[in-house]
């Protein structure tokens, strides 16, 4: 995974028009003009999109046109291979109404002298602009609708791939479902790259999260849910902390270690996935983020939120189970309070 944006260096790319409403693609014939802002735009992109824990490792099948393509890779062929890339993606999106139009950009880059290709899909969005008109009474200022105004450089975009030239059969691929012969389809792995596409990290830890928290949930009375979820997150969150991700039997082990019974429903519900022996590794700190704290709401409508080293100190925080069933929580060693 990049650590910084400023290791991509940007070698060509072109920009193909993908409007369905043209009824057919405009492909460049020239390369685009890389200045500084224009190389500065894709890299951004191109390392939002790596650094996504939202991306699929992904490898071609043997129907794929698009392996082909990038298997015999030549520089030299840069235009040439884009626009018939370009042209296996536009007929998907001209005949399927909800896919939406875009731009394809097509990039070659390199990180410490390693190869890849990047296929930026760049779904249109509708913005406003001033338009200008003179006459000879002055100037006459209007605002018009521009349908085609391209994401910027924090926008995330759904549907993209990047391609390693020195081990073409393996990509990495994010993208959204969209309807097709009405059935919402990952159009863009399936039928345009063809290439089969394991869980995503993100995918991942979702799964296992859900698994956990339903079997909780089954077993554990509302009274007692609480604890035990607050539990689970003080768990993972050491996890990422201490190991950068987990193992999945190592965790749920941790989890429901008084509990085999509900360890092995777990592990039944995983099985589907195929996540019983998988790793969950997150490269993105946003998508850890959320448990580095807890958050907790009352029946009284009172909202906590608990930093989880001061969680994990029973010096600072205490939970309380009263003998009528009620929950009381001690705050200790406060030294300022400031009202927000």
């Amino acid at each position: 995974m990049l650590n910084s944006k400023e290791e991509i260096r940007i070698e060509q790319a072109v920009v193909h028009i993908m409007d369905p409403g043209l009824g057919m693609p405009v492909l460049s014939d020239t390369l685009l003009d890389l200045g500084s802002d224009l190389a500065d735009f894709l890299k951004a992109h191109i390392y939002k999109i790596d650094t996504s824990d939202d991306v699929k490792n992904c490898s071609f099948l043997e129907d794929s046109q698009i392996f082909p393509l990038v298997e015999e890779w030549e520089q030299e062929k840069f235009l040439e291979t884009s626009q018939k890339i370009a042209g296996q993606l536009y007929p998907i999106m001209n005949q399927n109404i909800d896919i939406p139009g875009a731009d394809l950009l097509v990039a070659e880059y390199s990180v410490e002298k390693h190869r890849y290709l990047a296929l930026l899909k760049m779904n249109y969005k509708t913005s406003y602009t001033h338009l200008t008109n003179s006459d000879p009474w002055g100037n006459n200022n209007d605002i018009i609708q521009q349908k085609a105004i391209l994401p910027g450089e924090t926008q995330k975009l759904t549907e993209a791939a990047l391609i390693d030239l020195d081990s073409p059969q393996y990509l990495r691929v994010a993208e959204k479902k969209y309807e097709v012969n009405g059935v919402k389809t990952n159009y863009f792995s399936k039928m345009f790259l063809k290439c089969s596409a394991s869980l995503s990290s993100k995918s991942k830890l979702s799964i296992v999260s859900k698994a956990v928290a339903d079997v909780q949930k089954k077993y554990f009375s509302e009274s007692e849910q609480f604890e035990v979820q607050m539990e689970t997150k003080s768990i993972l969150n050491r996890e990422f902390a201490e190991q950068g991700g987990f193992q999945v039997p190592e965790v749920v082990d941790k989890i429901f270690k008084d509990h085999p019974d509900m360890k092995e429903e777990v592990h039944e519900k995983l099985e589907k996935y195929h996540l019983n022996e998988a790793a969950v590794e997150p490269q993105n700190p946003a998508t850890t983020k959320k448990y580095m704290t807890q958050r907790l709401l009352t029946d009284t409508g009172i909202e906590l939120k608990i930093p989880m080293e001061e969680y994990n100190n029973k010096d600072r925080i205490e939970f309380i189970t009263n003998a009528d069933g009620t929950i009381s929580l001690l705050i200790k060693n406060i030294g300022s309070i400031e009202s927000r």
